[in-house]
């Protein structure tokens, strides 16, 4: 979303003197409204104790459905905020987590393809991935968090001093009002055209604009063509379907006409829905869009950092653009509560960029990759059905995607981290160039994205483990850092040191699950990576309160 603040517990919300972290989300395209970066990022700072202020240029949420997945590791995210079920109530059924590919929407299947951790449980994690429309999940974190939140407010200005930020604001809805407000930090989730990466003099590196692309939602009854093949996407050589909610309602999306003012959308969609006998599609929005791709050349200047499409603007085929900005978020807004109630240094904040700007290189390459194909195989497939050829049987038509197109859980849950809050990471180190990569697809780049292997090295996700029938290791993290070990008398909490830390027993097969002896230990940050892991004996008696100060940067007495 886009303006965001967050404040020391305690500390008093006025214009000047209050210690806070603010932070923006500002729209991506001039219909673009609040998003679930910013609001996923106000209850995680609530949770962890950081007083917020978010900040929404438009009115109110959103009204266009634009996101439509919530992957596995964006619903562990929301498990840890009390969010899963209540989201997963209103999203489609895990059957929905297919991908069709047809000549029109009431053709026959070419060709289908399941999405990883959606269209099924899956051993690696307690949840599973979802189908929703954004519109419904942006209300259910709004309600997540009781931090304030200012619509119709307006980033004008950013004065970074030594010990704070200053934020203009414009209210739009009171005659254009304006206020300062003073801020420890800027958290800037303004979408892809961010104001905020352009004050700050941010470059970007890839591809850039792909082409304009249009929605169009629309009423329609087609259960006869796809009641007993549910999709969450149906692919056609004339463009994309996708239901919208449980009840009823369909968006249709693809390459924008090139007059899109004086186009007849109703025609449109009845040629790309092809044969539908006393079907009428009555068109009830069009919305007009850039899908861009590219990388920030860094993700913070000074105390203003950047998330979601301000980061990184990656292409919507995959469905891995919402979900990377959730993890950006949940990387960042624990080390800036750490920051700010005093048991982290700042210097935690400097891990923030060498972890995430990696993973966004990564996810920019396997989308540009996975766009360009689906794009090239679609505009193909129209030429062929337009020239009037031989009809074609189910196989004989090339599909819009590679084996791996949605089998990413390497790229959801697989991604491990190097920076100073990890200790001993091991593996090489990341692609520096991954930023910039364009339509580079090895072998090995495709399975380091596709194929997930569940780890205890340091810098990746703690492995999921039932602890209890319900409750899983990953339950374990919150706001607090977690020691997992078989033998918690050993590992003695550090009487002194600010730390939040819980102790967690694990059975001696889980530890050798781990990879740990009896007598090991993993140390768990809140984002639930791992800060550190011990095989054995701990070398020292101080070595779990040494770990502690380094990963959260901490002084030195």
């Amino acid at each position: 979303m886009r303006k965001k603040a967050a404040r020391s517990p305690g500390g008093p919300r006025r214009t000047g003197g209050s210690r806070h972290a603010h932070g923006g989300h500002r729209g991506r395209r001039p219909d673009r409204r609040g998003g679930p970066v910013g609001l996923t990022a106000r209850a995680l700072l609530e949770r962890w104790g950081a007083a917020t202020l978010l900040v929404e240029k438009r009115r109110d949420l959103s009204p266009f459905p634009r996101s439509r997945l919530v992957n596995v590791r964006s619903m562990e995210i929301c498990r840890g905020l009390g969010l899963a079920e209540g989201i997963a109530a209103r999203a489609f059924a895990p059957e929905f987590g297919h991908i069709r590919f047809r000549d029109t929407l009431t053709g026959a299947d070419f060709a289908s393809a399941p999405v990883a951790g959606v269209d099924a449980p899956i051993p690696e994690s307690p949840v599973i991935g979802v189908v929703t429309s954004q519109d419904r999940l942006e209300p259910a974190l709004l309600a997540a968090a009781g931090a304030p939140v200012r619509f119709g407010v307006e980033l004008v200005g950013l004065a970074e001093g030594p010990q704070d930020v200053v934020a203009t604001l414009v209210d739009h809805r009171h005659g254009a009002a304006r206020t300062d407000v003073r801020a420890r930090y800027v958290l800037a989730a303004d979408g892809a055209g961010s104001s905020v990466r352009r004050r700050l003099g941010i470059g970007t590196t890839g591809p850039g604009a792909l082409g304009g692309f249009s929605t169009v939602v629309f009423d329609a009854d087609l259960g006869r063509w796809c009641a007993d093949r549910p999709a969450g996407v149906y692919f056609t050589a004339h463009g994309s379907f996708a239901p919208l909610y449980p009840e009823g309602g369909w968006a249709w999306f693809g390459p924008s006409p090139e007059d899109p003012a004086d186009t007849d959308w109703p025609a449109l969609l009845a040629r790309a829905l092809g044969p539908a006998d006393g079907v009428r599609a009555d068109v009830l929005r069009v919305q007009h869009w850039v899908m861009n791709a590219f990388v920030a050349e860094r993700l913070r200047r000074g105390r203003i950092l950047l998330a979601g499409d301000a980061a990184h603007a990656v292409p919507v085929f995959g469905g891995m653009g919402m979900n990377a900005g959730l993890a950006d978020v949940h990387n960042l807004c624990w080390k800036l509560a750490g920051v700010l109630q005093g048991w982290a240094g700042p210097g935690l904040l400097d891990s923030y960029e060498p972890e995430r700007l990696p993973v966004a290189g990564r996810t920019l390459r396997r989308t540009v990759a996975n766009t360009r194909r689906a794009l090239d195989v679609q505009g193909r497939r129209r030429e062929q059905c337009a020239s009037g050829g031989p009809e074609v049987r189910s196989g004989e038509v090339e599909t819009p995607w590679s084996e791996g197109f949605f089998a990413q859980l390497g790229l959801v849950l697989g991604v491990g981290y190097r920076s100073g809050a990890v200790l001993g990471g091991a593996g090489p180190a990341p692609d520096a160039d991954d930023a910039d990569a364009d339509t580079r697809d090895t072998a090995d780049a495709d399975a380091r994205d596709t194929d997930y292997v569940p780890t205890a090295e340091p810098g990746h996700r703690m492995p999921h483990l039932w602890l209890t029938r319900d409750r899983s290791t990953l339950d374990a993290c919150g706001t607090w850092f977690t020691l997992l070990t078989a033998d918690p008398a050993l590992w003695a909490t550090p009487s002194e040191g600010p730390w939040p830390l819980r102790v967690e027993p694990l059975t001696g097969e889980q530890a050798r699950h781990c990879g740990l002896t009896p007598h090991g230990a993993l140390l768990v940050r809140p984002d639930g990576h791992i800060g550190a892991r011990w095989h054995g004996r701990p070398p020292g008696a101080s070595a779990l309160h040494d770990a502690l100060a380094t990963i959260t940067a901490a002084p030195r007495p």
